[in-house]
């Protein structure tokens, strides 16, 4: 339940995902653009369809590099290539692995905003990731008072103006990756928990009881500056690791 200022590193081939351990990835979705017709060779047909719905090549571009690098992170823990992976969806829409692809027990999760995208990996071990680039134009009030708990909400509405608006991104991002590692995104109901707004990033209330809170750890990431970031992984004993991906 802490926030961490991680220094970013580049991966070697042997990274081990151990038992215990969680990766989080970011990749610059810009640079990755660029290189989208290569990338996009491992995509399956049905991500390749997806990517033909987009009208704008540059939100087109980003998503076939988005999914390509989540298949060369994937690929680089299973030892399959990336074009073979294949994925399957919970009940409410979560990717999974497949099974029977190589090195088995690789749960995952990924979230991009702007430019960044974020992977988190973790063994046998639930976990969620979210990334928010923060837009002044959102009415951020009215998607809290629909959405966040009523102490959520009301814990906001009594902070200095000034101070609501970070303070907003810091529990949204808590609160999509919280219900991204149980995988039953926001079908369970936003406003059945409470997250905390201020720095030091935790489950605060749960209908599910204490149990609930006591299973999840919150980490508050910085990816950029320029963004906002949360990670939500089951087990308090988890290892973190950030790393980096490139071309």
């Amino acid at each position: 339940m802490e926030k961490i200022n991680p220094i970013w590193r580049s991966a070697n081939e042997q990274e081990c995902l151990g038992m215990g351990q969680v990766h989080v990835w970011r990749a610059d979705l810009s640079m990755a653009a660029q290189a989208a017709d290569n990338l996009g060779a491992v995509l399956s047909d049905d991500e390749r369809a997806r990517a033909a719905r987009y009208l704008r090549r540059e939100d087109r571009s980003r998503f076939i590099a988005a999914r390509a690098i989540l298949r060369q992170i994937l690929a680089h823990y299973t030892k399959v290539s990336p074009e073979s992976l294949s994925f399957v969806y919970g009940e409410h829409g979560k990717p999974a692995l497949a099974e029977g692809l190589g090195d088995e027990g690789v749960e995952f999760n990924m979230s991009h905003s702007g430019e960044m995208a974020l992977y988190a990996a973790a063994r046998r071990c639930r976990v969620g990731v979210d990334i928010e680039s923060p837009r002044p134009s959102v009415n951020y009030m009215r998607i809290a008072e629909r959405f966040f708990s009523i102490e959520e909400y009301e814990e906001l509405v009594a902070l200095p103006a000034e101070d609501q608006y970070s303070a907003f991104y810091r529990c949204w991002t808590r609160k999509e990756a919280y219900v991204k590692a149980r995988g039953d995104g926001i079908a369970a109901g936003l406003d059945t928990f409470s997250a905390s707004l201020e720095e030091g990033p935790k489950l605060l209330r749960s209908d599910d009881g204490s149990d609930e809170i006591d299973r999840w750890r919150f980490l508050a990431l910085q990816p950029g500056d320029q963004y906002v970031a949360a990670l939500c992984v089951a087990g308090q004993d988890m290892k973190l690791s950030c790393l980096e991906w490139s071309l």
